[in-house]
């Protein structure tokens, strides 16, 4: 298993394993000297998620600081962050084109709650070491055509909230179309923690 630096990416492994999805953590050391053996200075991905209904993502976890509330009157929270570098974009694209056929690329933004945040802003939400997150994964192929530069300077990326709400599904979704959940439902299944 890789060694999973960040909390976000230890969350995101621990949801996948606990709802038994078929995954594969990405080992930096051998995604290195992939890319040494290429000379391209390929950024890394952090999970390959296996899917039998859909392409296989190949998942860029992306974590994300929110309050868990929504805004008053407004239903939607504040904004969700989603932004990216053009490395990140572009990193991903290239591993797409080295995987090939049957694998997508894909952002998982993982949203780090104060408290469990209202069914009404999240389906995906699930609690991990003391802490509450939420989770919502877009393909690339939806993202890129929409993205706008947020930040010259640090080279970084977003796209609208309305685009984001339009394309951004539960991560369940992404592997099997047909499986979508309602309003009340989650991802994560507390019964299978243990």
């Amino acid at each position: 298993m890789a060694q999973r630096r960040f909390h976000y990416e230890k969350a995101f492994e621990h949801c996948l394993r606990a709802n038994g999805i078929p995954y594969v953590a990405v080992d930096e050391a051998k995604r290195a000297l992939q890319g040494k053996a290429q000379k391209l200075p390929l950024k890394s991905f952090d999970f390959v998620v296996y899917s039998e209904a859909g392409p296989n993502l190949l998942i860029d976890v992306k974590g994300r600081k929110h309050s868990g509330r929504t805004a008053s009157g407004s239903g939607t929270g504040k904004q969700l962050q989603n932004w990216v570098t053009r490395d990140d974009v572009r990193c991903l694209q290239k591993w797409a084109g080295i995987f090939g056929d049957g694998f997508e690329p894909a952002f998982a933004f993982l949203y780090w709650c104060d408290a469990p945040p209202p069914d009404a802003l999240f389906l995906e939400v699930f609690e991990f070491s003391e802490k509450w997150y939420a989770v919502l994964a877009i393909k690339l192929a939806d993202y890129t055509p929409v993205m706008k530069e947020r930040s010259k300077k640090w080279d970084t990326v977003s796209i609208p909230a309305a685009d984001f709400t339009r394309h951004a599904r539960p991560l369940k979704e992404l592997l099997d179309p047909a499986a979508a959940p309602t309003a009340s439902a989650s991802l994560f299944d507390p019964a299978r923690q243990a």
